[in-house]
């Protein structure tokens, strides 16, 4: 965050899951493209574009997903697999592809698909790539150079590539540079120094722009020597050209949804899901009373919660029968890598832990850390909810959409059950639509799930500092609580409150 409260572009724009063909983040990898730009004496202005373009590489990386995931399953795996391979040596991609198949039998099938299939499916992945890029970098605010840079990425220097044939200088400059330091940053992960030279050599000329090929070999100890850094993520921040580009946190939220659907993208069942969870928790937000910055952070949230879903094949997003244990593990791990994702910049740290709890349950059913209901704060409770109701009213592979009517159901059955939290129902339902009737045979005194959270804490004789540090909430906030569970439930001392605790059962969660 800048002295005025402003961010930098970088610390939005690279809070991005995996890399597909790398398992690092997208941006990091990209660390040394400035240094690669100056031994070629660019002018600054070229330098910041090459800088972005590295950035924005991989914000298309699950636009062609479901078609990706007809043809190989695991679409990540496939885009792994297959970086590393110059297909001016088609033998090497099939190779690579057969390792994608589970046995003998598995591993003849994955090469026939990509012997058989494998030219129409680059074909669209590439020109599908190069629109989806182009769009975001233009919807976030991007430099039209920008935009123009990341429609080359795929193009050749001999004019193979896609999706325009481009050849030679007729290739932006910025995608020429990017193309090097991706491929050679991922051969030196996969072989080392001697692997990424070789590869970048023998791609000179056809691949490669020669000049550019010829001023990484030059340099390749100086440039290879970002992947060890300590802090790739700081040495990416550090990287940006002056002066940095800036947004203002107005905007925050705009490219919060380029993000979010881009995300969507990477299943036909999910397109619109993000916005459409965004919109209803902010409306349940201010129905329960929320403070402005907590409804702020829960639309973002919602906007962003999913992210995570890049990490997981497509096909097992796809799948219509039961998850294996291994599948199931995977996804569960989604809700883990929204919030490290968000998690990276300061920009976003407050709507992490939001977004990362989605899944969880008051009950302690949920994923991917199981919490308590003491864990989950409000905020959280009121995404949970809302993602929730908006996932049963979307066909799915496993199910058809519920009836309006019938996903309020469901998610009233899930507050009565201890899943979901009574209040955020209520204020989800309603925000949906529906017409809520007043809770008969809730909690006894009318009494709220948060009060007989704090009311468990205090007739265990904790204090309301103790009380307000297990629930996340301000100690004001908890006296208040306190005041209103004794005039509810008509006692004035904690032993009062206890008995009465007793008396209705409410001390078991």
């Amino acid at each position: 965050m800048s002295p005025s409260g402003s961010a930098t572009c970088t610390a939005s724009v690279s809070a991005w899951p995996l890399d597909p063909t790398t398992g690092s983040p997208s941006c990091w990898a990209r660390s040394r493209l400035p240094a690669i730009s100056a031994t070629t004496s660019l002018a600054s202005s070229d330098i910041a574009t090459v800088y972005y373009v590295g950035l924005l590489r991989f914000i298309g990386c699950a636009s062609y997903a479901h078609e990706t995931s007809q043809v190989f399953a695991d679409d990540n795996a496939m885009r792994a697999a297959l970086a590393p391979v110059d297909f001016k040596y088609p033998l090497e991609g099939v190779k690579r592809a057969a390792k994608l198949g589970r046995g003998p039998l598995g591993r003849v099938r994955a090469a026939a698909k990509l012997m058989t299939k494998g030219e129409r499916l680059g074909d669209g992945l590439q020109r599908t790539d190069c629109e989806v890029m182009i769009r975001g970098a233009t919807r976030m605010g991007m430099p039209t150079a920008v935009a123009r840079g990341l429609g080359d990425v795929h193009e050749r220097w001999d004019g193979n590539g896609k999706p325009r044939k481009l050849a030679g200088e007729a290739i932006e400059l910025s995608a020429r540079i990017l193309v090097v330091a991706h491929e050679a940053e991922l051969h030196a992960r996969l072989g080392g120094r001697t692997a990424a030279c070789a590869m970048i050599e023998r791609g000179a000329g056809g691949w490669f722009d020669p000049t550019i090929a010829r001023c990484f070999v030059d340099h390749a100890d100086e440039l290879l020597a970002a992947i060890d850094a300590p802090s790739v993520w700081d040495a990416v921040l550090d990287a940006e050209p002056s002066p940095p580009v800036r947004i203002t946190d107005a905007r925050i939220e705009e490219i919060a949804r380029v993000f979010a659907e881009l995300t969507d993208l990477k299943c036909t069942f999910t397109l619109g899901h993000s916005l459409g969870v965004a919109e209803l928790a902010t409306a349940a937000a201010q129905r329960a009373g929320l403070t402005d910055n907590d409804v702020a952070s829960v639309r973002l949230a919602g906007l962003l919660h999913d992210v995570g879903r890049l990490s997981v094949p497509t096909g097992i997003w796809n799948k219509p029968g039961p998850l294996t244990r291994s599948e199931w593990e995977r996804v569960r791990l989604h809700a883990y890598h929204a919030e490290r994702v968000l998690a990276q910049t300061p920009l976003l740290a407050a709507v992490a832990q939001i977004a990362g709890t989605h899944h969880e349950r008051l009950d302690g059913t949920g994923y991917h850390r199981g919490a308590a209901a003491a864990q989950i704060t409000m905020p959280a409770r009121l995404l949970a909810a809302a993602d929730t109701y908006h996932a049963l009213c979307e066909d799915r592979p496993h199910r058809g959409a519920l009836a309006a009517e019938a996903a309020a159901g469901e998610l009233q059955r899930m507050a009565k059950s201890g899943a979901l939290d009574r209040d955020a129902v209520r204020a989800v339902c309603e925000a949906a639509g529906h017409r809520v009737k007043k809770r008969t045979g809730g909690w006894p005194a009318g009494l709220s799930d948060r009060e007989v959270e704090v009311l468990r804490l205090l007739a265990r004789g904790q204090s309301e500092k103790q009380i307000a540090k297990a629930l996340f909430i301000s100690p004001g906030t908890v006296h208040t609580h306190v005041v209103h569970i004794y005039e509810k439930i008509e006692v004035s001392t904690r032993a009062g409150a206890a008995l009465f605790a007793m008396e209705h059962d409410l001390l078991r969660s």
